[in-house]
């Protein structure tokens, strides 16, 4: 291969960031100071990633860095092979999504780790969860940034955000709102979907969900009452069951819908700081199924309108 893939050079330079270290019940437990990379030189990709656990509690010794981290990646926007020694495992892009699972040595867990570009090219959102066997043991999460005159600002926001847990609007109706691309399980672009989550609360733990997505072949509406225990989400009918969990701004769900449809998802809260407040941007991704099957990923940036 003489030339990088489209997502290689999507993610090419450095990236700064702090994620947050979460325990499989969702607790904070610390910050992960990283720096990440990537290169395409003669042929041959190489990941790196650097830092340090700042606190971990009891996950300190398991995720805490002996070394910096490197690995080998066969480059391709189909399925991108991570050949170790760092990290064994695959990846798929979907535009600015990848959708990746493979295993970590040194760390000793199985991760799913999604990981978004935004539309403005300069951010990802992040997401590892950390997996023994079939058994979440913790997750990383966090925004990363490539724009140096942004880092410090970033990681600033970082450290007062990270631990902020997953809340929407328990007062005010609204909705989320804004244009979604739809990849085909093929990879390739389906379309534009203008998306809604809108929400109506019934009382400080349970809020009216109606999610509607219309366009490039998609036309599906459902609604649902969530109720909320802690950082854990209940979806309870009429037209969807299923639970998500929450660690931190980002939340992790499984739904299914009234016929074969099911969908599994990750909703980030990009604005979210301590306190209540109503105007945050989501950004959302949802593996949507056909029965078990992966048919289409639906992704993008929702904005709120009260």
């Amino acid at each position: 291969m003489t030339e990088p893939s489209v997502w290689q050079k999507r993610i090419a330079g450095e990236w700064h960031g702090r994620p947050s270290l979460f325990d499989a019940t969702g607790t904070w437990c610390g910050f992960e100071e990283i720096r990440r990379s990537s290169d395409f030189v003669d042929g041959v990709t190489t990941y790196r990633m650097d830092g340090g656990l700042i606190g971990g509690g009891p996950l300190a010794g398991q995720f805490r860095l002996g070394a910096p981290f490197s690995f080998g990646v066969v480059d391709s926007d189909q399925n991108r092979v991570y050949t170790g020694p760092d990290f064994f495992g695959t990846g798929q892009p979907y535009g600015g999504f990848v959708d990746s699972h493979y295993y970590g040595p040194g760390w000793q867990v199985d991760l799913f780790t999604w990981n978004q570009v935004l539309p403005d090219g300069e951010t990802q959102v992040y997401s590892s969860v950390l997996h023994q066997g079939w058994s979440v043991v913790g997750c990383f999460n966090g925004l990363y940034t490539r724009v140096p005159s942004e880092v410090d600002a970033l990681i600033e926001a970082e450290t007062r955000n990270g631990p902020v847990p997953y809340i929407l609007p328990t007062k005010e109706s609204g909705a989320f709102a804004g244009e979604l691309e739809l990849w085909g399980s093929d990879q390739k672009l389906r379309g534009t979907v203008s998306a809604s989550l809108a929400l109506d609360p019934i009382d400080l733990l349970r809020t009216r969900r109606t999610i509607s997505w219309r366009g490039a072949g998609l036309d599906r509406s459902f609604t649902v009452e969530t109720r909320r225990d802690g950082n854990r989400l209940f979806f309870e009918g009429p037209e969807a069951w299923g639970n998500a969990i929450g660690f931190g701004r980002a939340s992790f769900q499984s739904v299914h819908l009234t016929d074969v449809g099911k969908i599994r998802g990750r909703e980030f809260s990009i604005d979210a700081s301590p306190g209540m407040s109503a105007g945050t941007r989501l950004a959302v991704v949802y593996e949507l199924f056909d029965g078990g099957q992966l048919d289409s990923v639906l992704h993008g940036l929702l904005e709120w309108h009260s």
